[in-house]
């Protein structure tokens, strides 16, 4: 009984509540204005996304179109974004679009300028027309005939050309004794028996753990490959670790192989983007190149060493000058090596500027293992490729002085290496922050 009074008590109680607090108070039409509105907001919400079309189709029996995933090399791309600052005045990075599918290849890199608005920095092509070329299948089903040349490539484990004797459609090299059978180029042709391999074997690697972090200014991705014997063309076996890392003002690149097999291997590593000359004027646009020493070629055709290293001081490859010199309709397909870093710089570097773009890219190398620069950027060209990279041209080469050190690191089992640069964006009409 006493239940039962209490009960009746706490739901006139409960009443009471209802009819002051809601009914009185306008409460209930304000909680009903709410869930009209929130149910508008979903239906235009599903409608700008075409769910009630697709519905509508569904009822009506006609088939859907799924759109094609597009996934370069048969994974996932990586695209690392940032807001511009409001009423900035300097140019910024906006985005970099990377390729865990196709080794980490840096396919494009867009940037705010002030004078331009949004513009792509690399002369690359599109995600689609790069999921075209290097097949968008299975998990490293990266197409073959691809090549290094394609995006921003990580070249590993040489970077630039070897030449060996070929047979097979390989490139024979030696090293240590050991001979290395490696893909010949492409659009290589035998030279008396002679022939060369390029860029590398990690554009067509497919990696096995993808992590992405978003920051206060940018963000950052590190991306794992175990590469192991790079498709039984190397010695050893070899795991790669690449990480990028954008804000507004630079682009930080790390990559960092570990030989976890048992012998020891010899590693070079580089990057290979082309920079777009966004004016269009290339022979207006200034290079500057650290105090160096060029790597002698006797035939552009051939393109391969002679083993000797000649100054660049009163030559036309004298790009030492500080703020550059202009490319007029000079070719270049050179390799830069005896770095030396200016007073106050934290490694030797390379600067690309723009007048008319009012803008200027700067490549720093970071780690002391980088020995050489390679540019190439045909006179009639719309891009300049500039390449830090571990080692010269045909590291292996017997056209090498036994005292030269051609760059490439030999790692004993469980050693690493670390190649890592810096790729900074300036305005050329404002003072610089990286030379106050």
């Amino acid at each position: 009984m006493y239940a039962a009074l209490i009960a009746q008590g706490f739901t006139k109680l409960l009443r009471r509540i209802w009819h002051e607090a809601v009914l009185r108070s306008g409460m209930l039409t304000f909680v009903g204005i709410i869930l009209v509105l929130l149910t508008m907001a979903f239906g235009w919400h599903e409608h700008r996304r075409g769910h009630f079309a697709r519905l509508k189709r569904e009822l009506k029996g006609q088939p859907i179109a799924v759109p094609p995933q597009i996934r370069p090399g048969g994974q996932d791309f990586i695209t690392l974004q940032r807001t511009p600052i409001p009423g900035g005045s300097s140019p910024e990075f906006l985005s970099a679009t990377l390729l865990p599918g196709c080794g980490m290849n840096v396919l494009q890199i867009t940037a705010l300028l002030p004078d331009k608005g949004e513009v792509n920095l690399l002369d690359s092509p599109s995600v689609e027309e790069a999921a075209q070329i290097f097949g968008g299948g299975d998990r490293g089903a990266s197409a073959k005939n691809a090549g290094p040349t394609v995006g921003g490539a990580i070249e590993i484990p040489w970077a630039g050309q070897v030449w060996g004797y070929t047979g097979d459609d390989k490139v024979n090299v030696m090293w240590h004794g050991v001979r290395f059978a490696l893909p010949k180029a492409a659009d290589e042709s035998d030279r008396g028996g002679v022939g060369s391999a390029e860029g590398g074997l990690f554009w067509s690697q497919a990696s096995d753990s993808v992590k992405t972090h978003v920051m206060p200014d940018g963000g950052a991705a590190q991306v794992l490959f175990h590469s192991g014997s790079f498709d039984k063309h190397w010695i050893s076996q070899t795991d790669v670790t690449t990480r990028v890392q954008m804000s507004g003002r630079a682009i930080e690149m790390t990559v960092t192989a570990q030989n976890v097999g048992t012998v020891a291997e010899p590693i070079g590593i580089g990057w290979r983007p082309k920079f777009r000359i966004l004016s269009g004027e290339r022979t207006k646009e200034s290079l500057q190149m650290p105090n160096s020493v060029r790597v002698d070629v006797p035939s552009r055709l051939a393109r391969m060493p002679s083993g000797k290293l000649l100054p660049v001081q009163g030559t036309p490859y004298d790009f030492t000058k500080a703020g550059g010199t202009q490319l007029g309709n000079q070719s270049l397909d050179d390799t830069f090596v005896h770095l030396r870093p200016a007073l106050l710089d934290n490694g030797p570097s390379v600067e690309l500027r723009d007048p008319k773009s009012n803008y200027g890219l700067r490549i720093s190398a970071i780690s002391s293992t980088i020995k050489a620069f390679r540019v190439y950027s045909p006179a009639n060209a719309q891009f300049i490729s500039i390449d830090p990279q571990f080692n010269f041209d045909d590291p292996f080469g017997r056209e090498w002085p036994k005292t030269e050190d051609t760059g490439m690191v030999i790692l004993q089992p469980g050693d690493s290496v670390q190649w890592k640069i810096r790729l900074e964006i300036f305005s050329l009409q404002m003072p610089d922050p990286g030379h106050l």
